[in-house]
C-alpha cells in the first residue's frame, strides 16, 4: 500500500481549485482522448498477460539462471532503467548466489565497454538485447561485440542463449532473430520505453534475477483497480508537483534513503523529464541517496536557492537489518544505541531531515510504501507512470513522445557517416 503525505507541502489548500481540470485528465487518460493517446497501452498491459505468458518467460529464465554465469541486458533509457531499477531494489547490491547480470548498450564509454568485453570471454553468457528499431548505436555496437562471444561459448547452442525484445514487425532486430532461431519478446506498438518496465522488457531480466514477476504483475493490477477511481493519490501527487512548478519551483529532487534504490531514481528521472521536457515545459527531475548526500547536498538542501522541492520515497518496512553492537570504551560515545536496530537511527534520520528542511521553508512530498517486495513493487511504478501521465497533461504536453532525443540522434548518425 501507498501513501502521500502532503502535511509538508506548501500547497495543499489550491489543490481543491483544480478539481475540475484533475477530473477532465482523468476522462482522458481513461477514455484514451489525449495527446499521444496511441501510447496508452500501458494502462491495461497487465490484465491481458495469461499465466502461461508469464510460465514461458519464468521457464526461459530459469533455463538462463541454470546454465549460464553472467545475463548480459543490452539496452539504453527505457530499454534497462526499469528492469535494472527492479533487480536492484529487490536484490539488492550484494545478494550472493544469483545469476550475475551485466548492462551493457548504456554508454559509447571506451573504457567501460572494453571491461565488459575482456570481463565477459570464456564465461557462460546470455543476451537479452531489447530494442524496438535495433538500429540505437549504443545496442547495436554493444550487440556486435557480444554475438561473437556467445557463438564462441556455446558453439551450435548460441541461438538459445541469446534473447531479442524488439517490435513484433518493424526494425532490424526481428528478422536477424527470426533466421537465427533466437527467443522474441514482444514489445508493445502502444507502450513507450519509460513505461515498458510490466512488459517482457522488464519481466524477462526480473525473472533471470530470480524476482517473482507473477506477484509483480499482481501489484500493478491492484494499482490498475486503484487509479482507475476519479480521486487517487497518484493524481494529488501529480497536482502538488504542477503547483510547485507553477510557484517557480522547478527541480524536484527525488529523495531516497537506501542505496539499492538510486537506479530507482534513474528510471524516474527518464520518466518525468523524457515525459514532461517540451515546449519550455515540465520539472527538472533530480535525485539524492540520503543520508550520503546530507554530507554533500545537505547544505544546499537546508538554505541554498529556493528553487527546489522534495519527494521523499520512505520505507517502513525494510528488507534487511543488523543490531549495533557495543564498543569498548565507548570511544565514539555512541554505546546508548546498543542494541538498537540501524533501522531505527535511519528512521530518525528521516524523520529529523524532514523537520530540520521544513524549518528552513523546504516543501517535502513524502510517499510511503508499506514495504519492497515484488508486489508492492509493480504498484509503486504503475502510482508513477499514472503520475507521470496526470503531470505532463497538466503540462498542456504529450506525454508519451520524446521528439528531442531524436535531434541528437540524427546528427550523430550523418557526422558518422561523413
Amino acid at each position: 500500500m501507498i501513501k502521500l503525505d502532503l502535511s509538508r507541502a506548501f500547497c495543499k489548500e489550491q489543490m481543491a481549485n483544480y478539481e475540475n481540470k484533475i477530473q477532465t485528465i482523468h476522462q482522458m487518460i481513461q477514455n484514451k482522448t489525449g495527446l499521444g493517446n496511441d501510447f496508452l497501452g500501458w494502462l491495461d498491459y497487465a490484465n491481458g498477460l495469461d499465466s502461461s505468458f508469464l510460465e514461458k518467460i519464468q521457464s526461459l529464465a530459469n533455463k538462463v539462471r541454470e546454465e549460464c554465469e553472467v545475463l548480459v541486458v543490452i539496452g539504453i533509457g527505457g530499454s534497462y532503467l526499469g528492469a535494472r531499477a527492479a533487480i536492484d531494489a529487490i536484490n539488492g547490491l550484494f545478494k550472493k548466489d544469483r545469476l550475475e547480470i551485466i548492462y551493457l548498450g548504456n554508454t559509447l564509454s571506451p573504457y567501460y565497454v572494453s571491461q565488459v568485453v575482456e570481463y565477459l570471454k570464456d564465461k557462460k553468457i546470455a543476451v537479452n538485447v531489447v530494442s524496438k528499431s535495433g538500429t540505437t548505436i549504443e545496442p547495436a555496437i554493444a550487440f556486435r561485440f557480444l554475438k561473437p562471444l556467445v557463438e564462441k561459448v556455446w558453439k551450435e547452442r548460441a541461438h538459445e542463449f541469446i534473447f531479442a525484445t524488439t517490435d513484433q514487425q518493424k526494425g532490424a532486430l526481428k528478422p536477424l532473430a527470426d533466421s537465427k532461431g533466437y527467443t522474441t519478446f514482444i514489445i508493445p506498438d502502444d507502450v513507450g520505453g519509460r513505461y515498458s518496465v510490466i512488459t517482457p522488457v522488464g519481466l524477462f531480466p526480473m525473472a533471470c534475477a530470480g524476482l517473482d514477476i507473477k506477484a509483480f504483475i499482481e501489484g500493478v493490477k491492484a494499482a490498475m483497480v486503484t487509479y482507475r477511481q476519479p480521486h487517487n493519490i497518484a493524481y494529488q501527487y501529480a497536482l502538488t508537483r504542477y503547483l510547485h512548478f507553477k510557484n517557480k519551483q522547478s527541480v524536484e529532487f527525488f529523495i531516497n534513503y537506501e542505496p539499492h534504490l538510486n537506479m530507482f531514481n534513474e528510471w524516474l528521472k527518464q520518466l518525468f523529464g523524457e515525459s514532461e521536457g517540451k515546449q519550455n515545459q515540465g520539472l527538472l527531475p533530480a535525485s539524492l541517496c540520503f543520508t550520503t548526500d546530507l554530507h554533500s547536498m545537505g547544505q544546499f538542501c537546508q538554505e541554498g536557492h529556493d528553487i527546489f522541492f522534495e519527494t521523499t520515497l520512505r520505507l517502513r518496512n525494510y528488507q534487511g537489518d543488523i543490531t549495533i553492537p557495543e564498543m569498548e570504551n565507548d570511544a565514539d560515545h555512541l554505546n546508548y544505541l546498543v542494541n538498537k536496530k540501524i533501522s531505527y537511527v535511519n528512521d530518525i534520520a528521516i524523520d529529523s531531515t524532514l523537520k530540520a528542511h521544513c524549518l528552513g521553508h523546504r516543501s517535502n512530498i513524502v510517499i510511503e510504501l508499506e514495504k519492497l517486495d515484488e508486489y508492492h513493487l509493480g504498484e509503486l511504478f504503475y502510482f508513477f507512470m499514472v503520475s507521470c501521465a496526470c503531470s505532463a497533461y497538466l503540462l498542456e504536453v504529450n506525454p508519451f513522445n520524446q521528439p528531442g532525443v531524436e535531434v541528437y540522434k540524427k546528427e550523430m548518425k550523418e557526422l558518422l557517416k561523413k
